[in-house]
C-alpha cells in the first residue's frame, strides 16, 4: 500500500507466551488454550478484529513478553487494493475505492447464494406458495419442480433456522419440512411453527427417512412422507394438498351420545370455517370416518355400543383412517394406564375440567389448521393472544448454567413468563451441585464457555450419573461454527442453540424435549 495508518494498543498485563501468539486469534481460545475462562471475555474479540482488519485490506500484529505485557497494532491502507495483491481479501477492490465502501461491498459479496433458485422474487400476494425446508438441494429442486407443475410458486430454504421467519413473511399455503436438517432439529421447527398464531394454521407435510408418523401428527403435522419418495407418491401428496387447501370449510366429527353435550360442543367449536357432523355410537363414528372426508374427530370414549379403546384400535388398523387426528374428550377419571392406552392411539387426551373447553378449542384448531382470524370473537377471547402454549412448560423445573448473570436474568424473565420454575448456577461445578440438590429437574440450559469447568466437561459429568442419563440438556453458546453442534452432542447435549438466543426458537425446543420426556414417562 502506498500509505498505511497504524493504531497501537499496549498494556502491562500478564503477557502472552510466544507459542500462544497465533492461537489467541482463533475463535474461543484464550492464552491458556482452553474453553474454561480464566480471563475476561469469550475469546471472540481478537478473531472478530482480525476478520474486520482483513475486510479493510489490513492486518493485526502482536508483540508480547510473559510478565511484561503486550502490544497489538492494526495496520490499514488509506486506499483499498486488489485481492491479487492481498490474497485473503474477500473481493477484488478497484484502486481508489473508499475503505468503508470496500467493506460494505465485500459484506454483500459474502452473502451465500441460494443453491436452489426459487420464486421468492416474483411471488405476488394472490399466489399460492409452497415452502420447502430441505437441506438436500437435489431433492429440494425436485420438490420445487413438482410444486410448480401443480400450479404453486415455490419458496426453498436449506436451513431450518430461517423457516419460521420465511413462513411469517410469505404466509405459504403449505410447508414441506424435512426433519433431518443440519442446523436445527426439524421437530423444533415444527413446534415453532405450530406455537405461533401467525403460522400454526399452515399445513405442514413432514419428510423423513424414518417413520415417526404418530409423533408428527400429534404435534400438528398434516401428513408424513417416508423417504425415499417416488414421483408418483409426490404427485399424490400434492393432489391431497390441493384438495385440502381448496376447501373453505374443514370437517369436524363429534362422537358423543349425550345430546346436551353434543350441543355444547357444537356451540364451543362451531364457526363459518368448520362443518360439524355428529355421531352417537361407535359404529356411526367409524362409518362417518370411513365414508366421508373427516379432518378431525372429538371422541367421548364412553359410547353405548363399543368402548373408546376398541373403536380407536379398529380405526388404527385401517390405513385409510389412521392418520385422521382424534382428540379424546371425556369427563371420566382415567387411570394412568388408560391415559397411556389412549395416547398410543389418539393425538390428544383431554379430561374435562375448568380449563378443558379452552384446551379442546386449542387442540381442534391445531389439527384443523384454523386461522385465528376465521374464529368467532368468543373463540379468540378463549384462546387469548395465542394457543394454549404453556401446558407443556407450566410448572417444569429448568436449570440455567451460565457464568454471565445478564444471560441468567434475561432467560429467567422469559421462562418465568411461561410459568417455569428456574434455578441457576454460574459455573459447571455449581451446576452439578444444584442438580444433585434438585434431582427432579426437567431440563438444563448449558453455556459452554465457563470458568473452572466448561460446559463440555459439565455435560460429561452429568451424563456419567445414571439418574441424569435421559435428562434433556440444551447448550446455549456463542460457538456457532461448523462442527460445534456435533461436538456439543458428543459431549452429552440433547440439542444446541447459538447465541444470541432466539427466544421463540428456544421455547419451541423446550416444548419439543419436555413433551418427548412426558410421553416417555407416560
Amino acid at each position: 500500500a502506498g500509505t498505511v495508518v497504524s493504531f497501537s494498543v499496549s498494556d502491562t498485563g500478564v503477557g502472552i507466551a510466544k507459542d500462544k501468539l497465533r492461537q489467541i486469534f482463533e475463535a474461543f481460545q484464550q492464552a491458556d488454550g482452553t474453553t474454561s475462562r480464566r480471563y475476561g471475555g469469550t475469546g471472540l474479540g481478537l478473531s472478530i478484529s482480525r476478520e474486520l482488519a482483513r475486510l479493510l485490506g489490513g492486518e493485526i500484529v502482536v508483540e508480547s513478553a510473559v510478565g511484561q505485557g503486550s502490544r497489538f497494532t492494526l495496520y490499514i491502507p488509506l486506499q483499498a487494493f486488489s485481492a491479487a495483491e492481498f490474497e485473503e481479501a474477500p473481493r477484488v477492490a478497484e484502486p481508489g475505492l473508499d475503505i468503508m465502501q470496500t467493506l460494505a461491498t465485500s459484506q454483500e459479496l459474502q452473502l451465500p447464494r441460494r443453491a436452489v433458485e426459487d420464486d421468492r422474487e416474483i411471488i405476488q400476494r394472490s399466489d399460492q406458495v409452497v415452502m420447502i425446508v430441505e437441506d438436500d438441494s437435489v431433492f429440494a429442486q425436485i420438490l420445487l419442480d413438482t410444486a410448480r407443475e401443480n400450479g404453486y410458486k415455490g419458496l426453498v430454504t436449506l436451513q431450518g433456522n430461517s423457516a419460521h421467519a420465511l413462513a411469517r413473511e410469505f404466509q405459504p399455503c403449505a410447508i414441506m419440512l424435512d426433519l433431518s436438517l443440519p442446523d436445527v432439529e426439524g421437530w423444533a421447527v415444527l413446534a415453532q411453527l405450530k406455537y405461533d398464531v401467525d403460522t400454526r394454521h399452515i399445513p405442514v407435510h413432514i419428510l423423513s427417512g424414518k417413520d415417526e408418523t404418530e409423533r408428527a401428527l400429534r404435534q400438528g403435522a398434516r401428513s408424513y412422507l417416508i423417504k425415499p419418495v417416488s414421483r408418483e407418491r409426490l404427485q399424490e401428496e400434492f393432489a391431497g394438498m390441493r384438495s385440502y387447501i381448496s376447501r373453505e370449510r374443514k370437517n369436524l366429527l363429534i362422537a358423543e351420545n349425550d345430546e346436551s353435550q353434543r350441543a355444547d360442543l357444537i356451540k364451543l367449536l362451531g364457526a363459518d370455517d368448520v362443518t360439524i357432523r355428529t355421531a352417537a355410537t361407535g359404529q356411526e363414528t367409524f362409518d362417518a370416518i370411513e365414508q366421508q372426508s373427516v379432518d378431525c374427530v372429538v371422541l367421548d370414549p364412553t359410547l353405548p355400543d363399543i368402548s373408546g379403546f376398541e373403536l380407536l384400535t379398529k380405526i388404527a388398523a385401517d390405513p385409510r383412517m389412521r392418520t385422521v387426528p382424534i382428540v379424546v374428550y371425556t369427563g371420566k377419571a382415567l387411570s394412568r394406564k388408560e391415559v397411556a392406552q389412549f395416547k398410543r392411539l389418539a393425538q390428544s387426551v383431554i379430561v374435562k375440567d375448568a380449563r378443558s373447553p379452552e384446551r379442546l378449542l386449542d387442540e381442534t384448531a391445531l389439527f384443523l389448521h384454523r386461522h385465528l382470524t376465521r374464529m368467532t370473537e368468543a373463540q379468540r377471547r378463549m384462546l387469548g393472544s395465542g394457543p394454549e402454549s404453556d401446558r407443556v412448560l407450566r410448572g417444569k423445573k429448568v436449570l440455567i448454567v451460565d457464568d454471565d448473570v445478564r444471560n441468567i436474568f434475561a432467560l429467567t424473565t422469559v421462562l418465568e413468563r411461561h410459568h417455569m420454575i428456574v434455578s441457576f448456577a454460574e459455573n459447571g461445578r455449581d451446576g452439578i451441585n444444584v442438580l444433585n440438590s434438585v434431582p427432579d429437574t426437567d431440563i438444563v440450559l448449558m453455556d459452554i464457555m465457563m470458568p473452572e469447568m466448561d460446559g463440555y466437561d459439565t455435560m460429561r459429568a452429568i451424563r456419567a450419573d445414571p439418574r441424569f442419563g435421559t435428562l434433556p440438556i440444551i447448550t446455549l453458546t456463542a460457538k456457532a461454527m461448523k462442527g460445534d453442534r456435533e461436538k456439543c452432542l458428543e459431549a452429552g447435549a440433547s440439542d444446541y442453540v447459538a447465541k444470541p438466543v432466539d427466544t421463540a426458537r428456544l421455547i419451541a425446543l423446550l416444548r419439543v424435549w419436555l413433551a418427548s420426556r412426558m410421553s416417555a414417562a407416560a
